[in-house]
């Protein structure tokens, strides 16, 4: 990787698949993901890590066992560890993920959105 400045909104106009997070970039063992989202994922939870989700453009909904969230352009929520949750967005919603190398988007959960691991935009 370079250090180069990232444009988060000229980077979105490259992903063409919903639920299908691009690395833009790593700190230390944290990457910085960016992702289209559409519809409702599928309900997982993340053992070992939190996970923040970034709302860049859009509207985003967290339903959780407990409670659920919703986000707005500019908004930051961070999923803890071990919590079931499950994304949602009503219409076209753009995301930055932070969390650590190496995590699987669906968790523990086996589904046709859990995407493949390390892809760079």
């Amino acid at each position: 990787m370079t250090s180069s400045v990232i444009n988060f909104a000229e980077k979105l106009t490259q992903l063409n698949e919903y639920w299908s997070p691009r690395v833009l970039a790593e700190l230390n063992d944290y990457q910085f993901k960016v992702a289209k989202v559409q519809g409702e994922f599928v309900w997982h939870s993340h053992a070992d890590t939190d996970e923040a989700f970034i709302v860049l453009e859009g509207q985003l909904l967290i339903e959780m066992r407990e409670k659920s969230v919703v986000l707005n352009k500019g908004e930051l929520f961070v999923v803890p560890k071990g919590v079931e949750h499950r994304p949602i967005a009503e219409s076209e919603c753009h995301l930055l993920l932070i969390e650590p190398k190496g995590v699987v988007n669906t968790g523990e959960t086996q589904s046709e959105l859990t995407a493949a691991m390390d892809q760079w935009l």
